[in-house]
């Protein structure tokens, strides 16, 4: 079934066409890459997919609703959950309260003041941590991480809320090997109760963990497809050739 589907998305800057009639769509529990060359728009379809920036033209349909001029406030009550490359943990704060905070921000206020919520939250939160491998410095401050842990913290708190989609802007950037390599096997698991977008330079990464790819160039999808397909289109290899 079709979780999103984005259409006829136009993005203008001024004079500068950045998205030209650009289209893709994710289906439930599926991996989806977005790649293309530096400045091709996979940054930018992304962020009209997740509301921070709005299409100048077309529409975005996430789980049934046009929510093509939602707020991301508005997307991420829908179920969409969004991770860009820059890291915004909080370094002062531990990997407990992190995750603690991204999950109350789901609840009202009343609940925050009148409820025990730390302690209700509890299992959720470590649970959490375990399944990106931090359980064990649940209490460290997040800037005693790596800067590939600090990843790791930050995709588990834009998981915490259980989005149903999560949205993934190169998050491997910065990333040793063997940090890429984990970063893998801690995504998979996901896909059983979460669809996900990923922007990502690393082609060997992303065509290990994504199921399909969309490929922009100068703005535009060229092609969508499986991943053998994607790597058998002539026109793929054309624009990644000129471009090397």
């Amino acid at each position: 079934m079709t979780l999103l589907e984005v259409t006829g998305i136009n993005k203008t800057f001024g004079k500068l066409t950045a998205l030209n009639d650009a289209a893709f769509a994710v289906q439930e529990n599926e991996f989806h890459g977005l790649i293309g060359p530096n400045g091709s728009g996979k940054s930018t379809l992304m962020k009209c997919v997740a509301g921070a920036e709005s299409p100048t033209r077309g529409r975005v349909v996430f789980a049934g609703v046009d929510i093509t001029r939602f707020s991301p406030a508005e997307r991420a009550r829908e179920g969409m959950s969004l991770k860009f490359q820059i890291t915004n943990v909080l370094p002062a704060l531990t990997l407990y309260d992190n995750v603690l905070l991204a999950l109350q921000a789901k609840l009202s206020l009343v609940s925050l003041v009148f409820s025990r919520s730390r302690r209700a939250l509890h299992d959720r939160v470590m649970n959490t941590l375990e399944q990106f491998r931090l359980a064990d410095r649940a209490y460290l401050p997040a800037a005693a991480l790596s800067h590939g842990q600090q990843q790791w913290l930050e995709i588990a708190m834009a998981l915490a809320g259980e989005p149903k989609l999560l949205l993934l802007d190169e998050p491997t950037g910065g990333m040793s090997y063997e940090e890429r390599r984990v970063t893998g096997e801690l995504l998979r698991p996901i896909k059983a109760k979460c669809s996900l977008i990923i922007v990502e330079h690393d082609l060997d990464f992303i065509r290990d963990i994504c199921d399909r790819l969309t490929v922009l160039d100068q703005g535009t999808v060229i092609c969508s497809g499986t991943v053998p397909e994607i790597q058998e289109n002539s026109r793929v290899k054309e624009v990644y050739l000129r471009r090397a």
